[in-house]
């Protein structure tokens, strides 16, 4: 009789020992897939941020170019001159498909690695008025070699006085904060440069744009 009981209880413990181990097992599947399925998720949603993030302007100026040849001693000289009228179109772009980035599923936590630098084009069109010249004193390729380098000089002062380039950046942080967003969301952490990121104003600060 006692061995009956105690085979009763051996038995016991042994079911008692699988049915745990089954659960413990079907535990561990669910808290994985979770895992999958977050990680999944977050990488999705870095694929729809990862895109071109374009910001235009359009400026405009009005030049007078000079340039004069002299001889004989300075005592001749030929003059050639042109107003020269420029309507530009600029863009500012972020092209977040360069973005590097670490998603490190153990501790919940994604590090953005990396940020392009803005990528500033300039195409003027220029259009010359009143032009004089003589033909000791010629236009030439030169010129318009100047008076384009000198037009893309006074757009890019013009560019950076204006609000375009802080546009542009707040475009950036608004698409940078969807992953924010959704990591919090998640209960993950987003990380930059060693610092958590918990609001926009981190990225204002932190992100050193």
């Amino acid at each position: 009789m006692q061995n009956l009981i105690k085979r009763i209880i051996v038995l016991a413990v042994l079911v008692l020992v699988v049915v745990l181990a089954f659960k413990y097992c079907e535990f561990k599947k669910d808290d994985d897939s979770t895992i999958d399925y977050n990680t999944n998720l977050i990488q999705q949603q870095i694929l729809n941020v990862g895109k071109l993030v374009v910001t235009e302007g359009h400026f405009s100026e009005v030049i007078t170019y000079k340039n004069q040849q002299k001889y004989l001693m300075d005592m001749v000289s030929f003059e050639k001159k042109a107003l020269v009228v420029v309507n530009a179109n600029v863009t500012v772009a972020y092209d977040l498909h360069k973005m590097k980035y670490d998603i490190d599923e153990k501790n919940k936590t994604i590090t953005i690695l990396n940020i392009p630098k803005e990528e500033i084009t300039i195409n003027p069109d220029i259009q010359f008025y009143d032009v004089e010249q003589s033909k000791l004193n010629p236009f030439t390729g030169d010129d318009y070699n100047k008076i384009n380098k000198s037009v893309k000089a006074n757009l890019a002062k013009k560019i950076e006085k204006s609000t375009l380039k802080t546009n542009a950046q707040n475009r950036l942080i608004s698409e940078l904060s969807k992953i924010l967003i959704l990591t919090n969301s998640m209960g993950w952490k987003l990380q930059y440069e060693g610092k958590t990121i918990e609001s926009d104003k981190d990225f204002n600060e932190d992100l050193k744009l």
